[in-house]
């Protein structure tokens, strides 16, 4: 199950902010500790208050994953990539985390599990899984928004040099360990006081609601478009595969599509 840690190229350009955190304890695992123990002597050696990650078969058959983290203050851990980057997140974003568990538990106590979840817990879900976390004028947030390709990535360029975009879902830290085209992040804007990760956790884990996330509050982002991220997409043909960079619903379709 490491194996998959191997293969993460921690010279990805969406990595950066997770490198420091992320690639001692890969090393680590990948020597041979188990990863529930190596995540808590990072969480340790920062001083982070994080609940402790212990192996998958401390979680009691039945007992809902987010009430053990909430009720224990442990974190059910399997070996493996997706959650070795669910504990770097913790690490990396320890108020947030709280704050999504919190409100998962929240949601469970008002509706129960059911077979299919509610718009909150879908939304909580989506945020956890696959966000990425964008700060940027608002230019380029409206065409975002509009998904104009043209102007997101072409047009306006240049303005990514503005942007602090970091990559939030362990789920979608986990795809790019083997990038491929398609793969679309679900992003949400943020507005911190300063771009230090420290301070976005802060604000994320007071801005974050149940309501505001059942509003699916995103836009949607095919991450190997961002400028300066991907090699293949400093040719502008890269934007016209339609079947990635989709049109609006409304939208006629291009010229020969």
């Amino acid at each position: 199950m490491a194996d998959g840690l191997a293969a993460i190229d921690w010279h990805a350009p969406w990595l950066q902010p997770w490198r420091a955190l992320g690639e001692p304890v890969a090393q680590q695992v990948l020597a041979g500790r188990a990863q529930p123990e190596t995540l808590n002597a990072q969480a340790d050696r920062f001083g982070l208050t994080v609940p402790r990650f212990v192996p998958q078969a401390a979680l009691p058959p039945g007992q809902a994953y987010e009430g053990f983290i909430f009720a224990q203050d442990q974190c059910p851990t399997r070996e493996g990539l997706h959650d070795f980057f669910n504990g770097l997140a913790w690490l990396q974003f320890p108020h947030t985390k709280r704050r999504l568990n919190q409100l998962h538990v929240e949601q469970i106590a008002h509706t129960g599990i059911a077979p299919v979840r509610g718009p909150a817990r879908d939304g909580l879900t989506v945020f956890d899984e696959n966000a990425a976390l964008l700060h940027a004028p608002d230019a380029l947030w409206q065409a975002l928004l509009d998904k104009d390709w043209q102007r997101v990535f072409v047009t306006l360029r240049p303005v990514w040099a503005e942007v602090q975009l970091v990559l939030f879902g362990h789920a979608l830290l986990e795809k790019l360990v083997q990038p491929r085209k398609p793969i679309t992040a679900h992003v949400y804007r943020t507005h911190a006081a300063d771009n230090s990760l420290s301070a976005l956790d802060d604000w994320l884990a007071a801005e974050l609601t149940a309501e505001r996330l059942a509003s699916k509050p995103f836009a949607h982002l095919p991450v190997l478009g961002v400028p300066a991220w991907w090699s293949d997409n400093q040719n502008p043909d890269y934007y016209q595969d339609v079947a990635v960079f989709r049109l609006p619903r409304t939208a006629a379709p291009r010229p020969g599509n």
